[in-house]
């Protein structure tokens, strides 16, 4: 791909090559600089990594501990590219980041390739940017999430899906299922959100019979099939003994997995295990003050373009390109756009980045589009109309931090009004101006969204709920904090990885071969600091939020009598205490406080399961 882009098209003009290059020259620059500074980033998943260089059985299922009692609550294809990654480099932060920073420069190439296909030169680098520059973007391709894969894998196929309907290839339609596929065992149902665009675009777009449209996109249904469900096929088939537990099922079950926890429930709020969601369900959520600065800098703007570009191509032949590709990334924008606004379960702003490459080819799309109409009136005016909507909601998502770089907005608002009036006036203005207006309407669109993607990388984000922006929106919590085992409202506790006193790490590395883990605490996030801390397995209890029947008391009671484990650290859980009793984390907690004396290890109480 690199060369592809490298080399351009022979009729290109010179000016093509060098800006090409130089999108993805500082999109690398903006997602790797300083990229270790957030240590292992979300802890849950870098234990994982840790585990899988231990263990292939830990690589292949997703296993929190090398010891595989229980997996992480999605499926591994992520945890596979950064797993790869820290066996060839040895693991550390950067091992793991810097796969995750990659698939951001990838994604941004892949992008402007699938625009400059239709549309210009001008149209891939102005999608390209404005994906590159939203600051949740930045964040996520910093951070060791499975967002960066699943995007990527979205983003090719897109470009899949644009080259059968080029040619009404089979082959690159089956390419585009397995993708998206993948996408599948990279964070399950989300993948599918663009699977209606997709079939939509090449059914309405290829230029072959309709049979033969329907067989192909059978075809390519039945290579997603096969892409998202061997790997749910052989973990199915697995003898649920010699496995470790399902994470964020309620009875071992991958299938429960998909359609419970990470699947309808997301939607409905009903899944088992749930500990709430983020935000107001509702069309306006991610205008929200919790979304609005991560990803909807451009997203008024891209709207306004959609209903534009809809209403120029509306008389256009059926098999028209442009179209295509507004159904494409505008169905991709409003399939995904909508279910993240309406779900009424769990759902966190770093989300949104899965509408960033829409965000940016329908940006890109109308902006290009119309700029090249600007003769006539009604260009003009939906031009002017994104500028002056963009400006006025960049000033508004501004004022979320009112102290923090005040001359921005100054800027952003002096000029957005020159590429306003510009715009308006171009008839009349000599054409000389036009990169001029242009060169505003883009600062003005772009001012915002770039420093907050700047502030983004300069600073440390870790924990399981990171936010983008000039703001450290997640701290570890210090480990004195977590001497207590269940309090009312503890979920903040589960969110973040404890910080371990060296005294601690020394008493779980002592005669650690001798146990299966050296240690068992409440929820994911609390073993992975712990694990990640001394380098040996620790068993998590109750899975990620500790509400997972794993293991039940009967179950970590014979470990305790194996001397399987050696200490229990007492933890947070998500549920309140009024339901403790139907949970087999606070059972276990229970018993272990009622059976062992406890002893303090730096700050941290602990109970040594062997001295019985």
């Amino acid at each position: 791909m690199i060369r592809r882009l490298a080399r351009g098209r022979p009729d290109d003009p010179a000016w093509v090559r060098p800006s090409v290059l130089s999108l993805l020259a500082t999109t690398a620059l903006l997602y790797l600089w300083g990229l270790g500074s957030g240590g292992w980033a979300n802890s849950f998943y870098s234990a994982a990594v840790q585990a899988s260089t231990h263990s292939w059985k830990a690589f292949f299922f997703g296993s929190l501990d090398s010891a595989n009692a229980i997996t992480v609550d999605k499926p591994p294809a992520a945890l596979w590219v950064m797993g790869l990654s820290a066996r060839v480099f040895g693991l550390s932060s950067w091992s793991i980041l810097v796969p995750e920073a990659l698939m951001g420069v990838a994604s941004v190439g892949l992008l402007y390739l699938t625009l400059r296909r239709v549309f210009s030169p001008a149209a891939g680098l102005l999608a390209g940017a404005v994906m590159a520059l939203t600051p949740v973007a930045t964040l996520m391709f910093r951070f060791n999430n499975p967002d960066a894969l699943l995007v990527l894998l979205l983003v090719a196929a897109a470009y899949a899906v644009t080259r059968a309907i080029e040619v009404a290839s089979t082959r690159w339609l089956v390419a585009a299922g397995l993708l998206v596929g993948t996408g599948f065992i990279t964070k399950m149902l989300q993948a599918f959100l663009v699977v209606p665009a997709f079939g939509l675009a090449y059914l309405l777009a290829a230029d072959t019979s309709v049979k033969r449209r329907i067989v192909q996109l059978v075809a390519a249904a039945a290579a997603m099939l096969v892409g998202s469900g061997w790997w749910v096929a052989v973990v199915s088939a697995w003898p649920a003994s010699s496995r470790p537990y399902i994470g964020g099922s309620q009875d071992n079950s991958v299938l429960n997995l998909i359609f419970g926890y990470n699947g309808v429930g997301r939607l409905t709020g009903h899944e088992a295990g749930s500990v709430g969601h983020s935000g107001r369900p509702g069309l306006l959520r991610l205008f929200s003050l919790e979304y609005g600065t991560q990803a909807t800098w451009l997203i008024p703007a891209a709207l306004l373009m959609l209903v534009a570009m809809v209403w120029l191509t509306r008389r256009a032949p059926r098999t028209d390109p442009a179209r295509a590709q507004v159904i494409i990334w505008g169905g991709w924008l409003l399939g995904t756009g909508l279910t993240f606004s309406l779900m009424s379960g769990i759902t966190h702003p770093y989300y949104t980045v899965a509408l960033t490459p829409a965000t940016g080819a329908v940006v890109a799309i109308g902006a290009t589009t119309l700029w090249v109409r600007r003769e006539s009136a009604l260009a003009r005016a939906m031009l002017a109309a994104a500028v002056g909507l963009t400006t006025w909601w960049a000033v508004q998502l501004l004022d979320e931090t009112p102290t923090w770089q005040v001359w921005l907005r100054v800027c952003v608002l002096l000029t957005g009004a020159a590429g306003v009036v510009g715009i308006a006036c171009s008839p009349v203005l000599r054409q000389r101006l036009a990169p001029a207006i242009a060169g505003a309407a883009l600062l003005s669109s772009l001012a915002g969204p770039t420093a907050y993607s700047v502030a983004t990388a300069a600073t440390p984000h870790a924990g399981s709920l990171p936010m983008a922006g000039p703001v450290i929106s997640a701290v570890p919590v210090d480990d004195r904090e977590r001497s207590d085992a269940i309090t009312d409202n503890p979920y903040f506790e589960l969110l973040n990885a404890p910080t371990v006193a060296p005294s601690l790490t020394r008493a779980l590395d002592d005669h650690a071969s001798r146990f299966r883990w050296v240690a068992a605490t409440v929820g994911s996030e609390n073993a992975a600091g712990y694990q990640l801390a001394n380098g040996n397995p620790v068993l998590a209890v109750g899975g990620y939020n500790g509400t997972d029947p794993a293991p039940t008391l009967a179950q970590f009671q014979s470990m305790a009598a194996r001397g399987e484990i050696h200490y229990f650290i007492p933890g947070g859980t998500g549920i309140p205490k009024r339901l403790a009793q139907l949970l087999s984390s606070l059972q276990i907690t229970y018993w272990v406080e009622h059976h062992f004396r406890p002893e303090s290890v730096g700050h941290t109480r602990v109970y040594d399961l062997t001295e019985n």
